[in-house]
This record gives structure tokens, C-alpha cells and sequence, in this order.
């Protein structure tokens, strides 16, 4: 039986594709205040502005293709029963050839029911005012906003405590209930954690089997994937 690698993905793995990171330092998504447009708030103020705004963020994920660390992470489930649990809402995990990925913050290239949240669709193209559901309804993206409930946390959290390793990649470890993932994971389990600048919360220095790669998503995936074949084939 394959051992099981579970895989925290973020923003950062995304952005050596082309994808912006969710908030910049001066926290605006792509210059927008993210309140405007990824709040239930902003939506029911100006939904124009916010189909507009994910309309152009589909387009863009339409136009990048996954980079090494998302292919490499598809390479290793020859070796081992890998889960991806991402918070990115685009499909680069999937394109490079991961068969097993749980979207926590929602899907882009999915749009859902306003007054239906099961409805679900496929959804390439614009999404505009006047675009409705079977109940009659505006169709919405298919995201997660602020403060709305992660329906996927649940399943997540119990993913993660069946990890044999665990990889952490491209996540800051600040937003919440994502960053909590980790909690869950067996406490003796090794950890990799993957960060350009990366941060020593209190719950990453109690753990006893981490390793910090101090490296962008690409050159640090490579490396744990590399190490993880090769403990495979050794074995």
C-alpha cells in the first residue's frame, strides 16, 4: 500500500505561473480592495464589479500553464497516494496532472446558484448580469468570500490526519481555517515546509520532523519530490 502525502498548496505555487497572489502587502487583490470583491458584501453592493473582476482573473488563469512544482507534485503519485488540499481557486494543479485535489477557497473556472449553493456548473466563459441557475437565479462564482463557511474544511482536516508527509508549499500559514490544517497531521510525521521567506509560527517550532526549504515553490518541490522518490525506491 502506498504511503500517503498530503500537500498544503497556496498562492505561492500559482504565482511562478503567472497567477497573482491573492493580497499584496498593501492588501488589494489585482488593485481592487479584496472586501469589494470577495465579501458577500461587495457583492450584493456592486455585482457587476464583481463578475467583471473574476471574469478577468478567469481569462487569466485561461492563459498560464502549471509550472515544475505542480508537475512534479502530479510525478510523485506513481510513487505514492498523494491529495493536494489547496486554497487556490485555479485548475493548475489538475492541468499538470494531479488526480486528487481538494479545493478549500473554491473553483474559477465553476459558478454555483445564488440561492442554491449545490448547484454547481462548469464555467469558462464570462459570467454576466442575467445569467441564472434552474431556480431563476443569478449565478455567482463558484468562490469562497469572506466570511462565508469552508463547506471543505471538515474533509480536509480529516485527510490531512491520515498523512504519512506532509508538504506545506506556497501558504504563509496566516489564513484561517486553512492554516489550522496542519494541526491535524500526525504529530511525529515528517513535515517539509516550502517558503522564499518563510515564517516560524509557534505550531511549525513544535514540530519535531520539519524541514524548512527556504525556496521558491518550483526549485523547493523538486527537491522534497526527488527525496521522497528516492526514499520510495530504497525501501
Amino acid at each position: 500500500m502506498k504511503k500517503k502525502v498530503i500537500v498544503l498548496s497556496g498562492a505561492g505555487i500559482s504565482a511562478e505561473s503567472g497567477i497573482q497572489t491573492f493580497r499584496d502587502a498593501d492588501g488589494l487583490w489585482e488593485g481592487h480592495d479584496v472586501m469589494a470583491v470577495a465579501s458577500p458584501q461587495g457583492w450584493q453592493e456592486d455585482p457587476v464589479l464583481v463578475l467583471d473582476f473574476y471574469n478577468q482573473r478567469r481569462k487569466q488563469l485561461l492563459s498560464v500553464e502549471p509550472n515544475l512544482a505542480h508537475q512534479k507534485l502530479a510525478e510523485l503519485e506513481v510513487f505514492y497516494d498523494v491529495t493536494i488540499i489547496t486554497q487556490n481557486i485555479d485548475d493548475l494543479h489538475e492541468r499538470a496532472g494531479s488526480s486528487r485535489v481538494v479545493h478549500l477557497h473554491g473553483e474559477l473556472l465553476k459558478v454555483r446558484s445564488s440561492v442554491e449553493p449545490t448547484y454547481v456548473m462548469e464555467w469558462k466563459q464570462d459570467l454576466n448580469i442575467g445569467d441564472l441557475c434552474l431556480h431563476n437565479s443569478q449565478l455567482r462564482p463558484h468562490v469562497v468570500w469572506f466570511g462565508e463557511p469552508v463547506p471543505m474544511i471538515e474533509i480536509a482536516a480529516e485527510i490531512t490526519s491520515q498523512a504519512d508527509f506532509l508538504i506545506i508549499v506556497g501558504t504563509s500559514l496566516q489564513v484561517y481555517p486553512a492554516a489550522g490544517l496542519m494541526s491535524y497531521a500526525p504529530s511525529t510525521i515528517p513535515i517539509f515546509y516550502i517558503d522564499p521567506a518563510p515564517k516560524q509560527s509557534v505550531e511549525l517550532q513544535a514540530r519535531p520532523n520539519i524541514e524548512v526549504l527556504a525556496a521558491r515553490a518550483t526549485v523547493g518541490i523538486a527537491q522534497v519530490v526527488q527525496s521522497l522518490i528516492e526514499e520510495c525506491k530504497n525501501k
